[in-house]
């Protein structure tokens, strides 16, 4: 059985800020895996702008799994659609060969987040799977694992590229100050507790050598 995914990612920059900066991913700090990527194609149809790309990425396995993955680099697929009138842009993501060993299939969308303008979520969502007997169900941890791992290069990337693009954002500048302020918060109350443990342990070790004195 296919393994499933979901999570969503808040981006503190407008949809139309979102859907600018997703032309121009790549390459950023992050994407390291990401060796070449092409436009095959684009046109508007019924007022929504449906594109595809082909992108080349890294394909590096565990020891184990090189008896099934021998290509170094793996061929993806991403079609979008961007509808201006809803105000989404919905990308589909699979890869194309070794799909029998294992299949990737991505769908994410862009929308406003409702009640916080300024602000974008994300939502996604893929399918791991693999009809390799006997070692289906490996594969597929295998790949769901680094799928997760992936996801965490591609949300740090594009907000890279996101705060780049639109240094002055007062939303993310905004998130970015009370991140740092809660970060700051935290690393007080931790010296803090630090400095508690300390003194407690100051002084019980005052009280063990009292005790000793007065034995002596």
């Amino acid at each position: 059985m296919a393994k499933y995914y979901e999570n969503s990612t808040i981006y503190n920059y407008s949809w139309e800020q979102v859907t600018q900066g997703f032309w121009n991913r790549y390459p950023n700090p992050f994407s390291g895996h990401v060796l070449s990527e092409d436009t095959v194609s684009r046109e508007v149809r019924n007022g929504k702008l449906h594109s595809k790309r082909l992108l080349t990425k890294t394909n590096h396995v565990p020891k184990w799994g090189e008896r099934f993955f021998k290509a170094k680099s793996v061929n993806i697929v991403e079609e979008s659609v961007v509808d201006p009138n809803e105000r989404t842009l919905v990308t589909y993501t699979r890869n194309i060969g070794f799909n029998k060993i294992m299949s990737v299939v991505e769908k994410v969308v862009y929308k406003s987040l409702p009640d916080h303008p300024g602000k974008t979520i994300a939502i996604r969502s893929a399918w791991i799977d693999s009809s390799v007997y006997g070692f289906g169900t490996a594969i597929r941890a295998f790949g769901l694992d680094r799928f997760k791992k992936n996801c965490a290069k591609t949300v740090n990337g594009f907000n890279y590229v996101l705060q780049h693009m639109f240094p002055n954002n007062p939303v993310a500048l905004a998130a970015a100050a009370a991140a740092a302020a809660a970060q700051g918060s935290k690393a007080q109350k931790l010296r803090e507790a630090a400095k508690h443990a300390s003194d407690h342990m100051k002084a019980q070790a005052e009280h063990l050598v009292q005790n000793l004195s007065v034995k002596g």
